[in-house]
């Protein structure tokens, strides 16, 4: 067979890629790939730090202005809200195992406050006394109620007078009344109306009418936070609570009023003008916890009832608008439920 002319070179070889040259450039891409992840995360760390130092910077300005960590005040409002609305929406009892706790926190806060002032508080009765009037009032109602706090009383007298005995617990006749007189104050002010809640819990949807009202006391409170914090410029009780202004408190009003109309309706099965009489008085009784709180802590020359709840303070400085609204709800779902 004749060969053609011009075919006598022989075949070129493909360009292919040795090995040596593929480990090469897959080396080169791992090498971009993990400079790029290497940026990508340098970028996302800064974003981090420079919206975590945002926030830091207005948490500060907040705080100066609030005297609150509002970070801190959320994430334990959310905890404490929301163990307490599933031990009333599931089983009633559960609810008496929260007030316990809570209820003889306030008690002790308030004796170790008065001590820290001067008065020889006892303690052990008063948290006794506090434990105890929570399955009072659940079970044994009004009368349970009233019982406990009178014997509490009682007792916290006797407890005193016992002391005595001891060397370094004796005093004059007036140190001893003034520390009874403590006593009482922790009786009425705390044990007593918190008992109001487990009280209004025990009745018959007893436990919407607190969740409801906890509600009003939560809208006030916040309503106040939020209008003071933008548009506070009028203290309201600069002698007692500097930073609580006419603005907050109307902001509070308007809160409450939207509210209770609507946990009236909805929640309560109650007619609109109701919740315009429930905001209003939960909206008073809140303003005056607040305020008689920041009353007693001035006179015994603290900010804080303690440092348990970072953001808030201590239990009592969360319960203070609660504990008057207890009674005031109490009181209006026997003349309207």
């Amino acid at each position: 067979m004749t060969e053609k002319p011009g075919n006598d070179q022989p075949p070129k070889r493909g360009h292919g890629v040795s090995r040596a040259e593929f480990r090469a450039q897959v080396k080169t891409t791992r090498a971009d790939f993990e400079r790029q992840v290497q940026t990508t995360k340098a970028d996302f760390e800064r974003q981090v730090q420079a919206t975590r130092a945002q926030l830091d910077a207005t948490n500060e300005r907040i705080e100066a202005r609030t005297g609150r960590n509002l970070i801190l005040a959320i994430l334990i409002g959310l905890v404490l809200g929301g163990s307490m609305l599933v031990s009333l929406i599931i089983i009633k009892q559960l609810f008496m195992i929260f007030a316990v706790v809570i209820v003889a926190f306030c008690a002790f806060e308030l004796a170790q406050a008065l001590r820290y002032a001067g008065r020889n508080v006892p303690r052990i009765p008063v948290i006794i006394s506090a434990i105890a009037i929570v399955p009072a009032a659940f079970y044994g109602e009004a009368t349970g109620q009233w019982l406990v706090m009178l014997g509490g009383i009682a007792l916290i007298a006797l407890w005193r007078l016992a002391l005595l005995v001891i060397p370094s617990h004796r005093a004059s006749a007036r140190s001893v009344v003034g520390d009874v007189g403590g006593g009482i104050l922790i009786q009425v002010y705390v044990v007593f109306l918190a008992s109001f809640a487990v009280l209004l819990v025990a009745q018959d949807h007893g436990q919407w009418w607190t969740l409801a009202f906890l509600i009003l006391v939560i809208s006030a409170d916040t309503g106040a936070y939020v209008s003071g914090l933008n548009f506070g410029k009028h203290p309201m009780a600069p002698s007692i609570s500097p930073k609580k202004t006419w603005e907050g408190f109307i902001g509070a009003g308007l809160i409450c009023m939207i509210a209770g109309v609507l946990l009236s309706i909805f929640m309560l099965d109650q007619p609109w003008w109701f919740g315009l009489v429930f905001g209003s008085v939960i909206l008073l009784t809140a303003t005056f916890g607040d305020l008689a709180e920041s009353l007693i802590k001035r006179d015994l020359g603290i900010k804080d009832m303690s440092s348990w709840l970072p953001g808030h303070g201590g239990f009592l400085d969360r319960l203070d608008s609660i504990l008057p609204s207890a009674a005031a709800a109490y009181a209006l779902y026997l003349v309207f439920a």
